[in-house]
């Protein structure tokens, strides 16, 4: 008896704090009622913010009677989320007084799970005071599953793409082996498992972009020769098309110093790869051997040289020097920098 009495007591504060809130912001409580748009007020002067006011709109929502709602603590709404850190921003625009518009999941009264994004902004009274908070609610859910939707779809995509460069490689192997030089081949197999380890980390990232430093660190590692090489520059998100051709050209740059550069030495060799953006909108990658043989030029020209001068200027509208040192090569790349908008392949 005393629970249902005190249920009683605290179903009448909230109806009592109802009609004080309607007769404060008459006109505009005839509005919110009205509306289509889900809504909610919260009482900013009381702890954990019960609430004093829901509309039609957000009880359709919800699947919830008004009188399950009313007084309770605005956590309520949200209390079995799996989004712990959108109750924590929920928490500290209360705390902080600030404005929030962020996505929340939550469940309705039903048990369905449901996608909204969640305005809160703050109610001040004539002297500046907050009184209350106010939200509002857009139901997000048919955009979620479509996203999931799509995810999935990708999810499939890069992993029949991973499974089409796998037979790629076991076909070509079968087909070679016997009929072309072991290290022919071995170049072809570098050359696919560096594409598939890119198409590996954009398939991560939705297809996206991947960092520049992100491809240089998987290069070097796949090549066991990461000590030796220092890498500097700020964070550049690559669109797939770039990042699959610069994947190409820093494998090419890479094996061949481990062949015959600076990555051949025992001891004292070394790669440094530097970028920046320069004016007119423009990436700038330098590649910098040193410490290992002395270079020579070349007396031919062959598929990497031809990949790194041709493939750039093609794929990428950028300019490259090769310039081949007594001290190391050195490859000076100049390209578009990357736009704000990932572009598709």
């Amino acid at each position: 008896m005393s629970d249902q009495h005190d249920n009683a007591v605290e179903q009448e504060h909230a109806e009592s704090d109802v009609e004080g809130f309607r007769e404060d912001l008459g006109p505009f409580v005839v509005a919110a009622e009205t509306t289509r748009m889900p809504m909610v007020f919260s009482n900013a002067k009381v702890k954990d913010n019960p609430i004093v006011f829901v509309n039609q709109a957000f009880l359709t929502l919800t699947g919830y009677d008004e009188h399950e709602v009313l007084g309770q603590k605005f956590d309520f709404l949200i209390q079995r989320a799996t989004d712990p850190e959108a109750l924590t921003e929920i928490q500290t625009a209360f705390e902080g007084a600030r404005d929030l518009e962020t996505p929340v999941r939550f469940h309705r009264k039903d048990g369905r799970t449901i996608w909204v994004t969640i305005f809160i902004t703050q109610v001040r009274d004539d002297a500046g005071a907050i009184v209350q908070h106010f939200a509002s609610f857009v139901d997000i859910t048919s955009h979620k599953e479509e996203q999931e939707r799509l995810r999935s779809l990708l999810d499939e995509l890069n992993h029949r793409t991973q499974n089409t460069l796998a037979t790629v490689l076991a076909v070509a192997g079968q087909t070679l082996r016997g009929m072309a030089d072991e290290r022919v081949i071995d170049a072809f197999e570098g050359r696919i498992l560096a594409l598939s380890k890119t198409h590996g980390l954009l398939g991560s990232e939705n297809w996206d972009r991947v960092e520049l430093r992100e491809i240089l660190d998987q290069t070097f590692e796949a090549l066991g020769v990461d000590a030796r090489v220092h890498i500097e520059g700020d964070e550049v998100g690559l669109p797939p098309k770039t990042a699959l051709t610069l994947t190409m050209v820093f494998h090419e740059l890479a094996t061949n110093a481990i062949a015959h550069g600076a990555l051949s030495a025992a001891t004292g060799g070394r790669v440094d790869v530097a970028w920046r953006l320069e004016a007119g909108d423009r990436l700038r990658v330098d590649w910098r051997e040193s410490g290992g043989p002395v270079v020579t030029p070349p007396t031919f020209q062959g598929f990497g040289r031809r990949l790194i001068e041709g493939g750039l200027a093609q794929e990428l509208n950028g300019d490259v020097r090769l310039a081949y040192e007594p001290t190391g090569l050195v490859c000076d790349i100049m390209m578009p920098a990357p736009r704000d908008r990932a572009e598709r392949t």
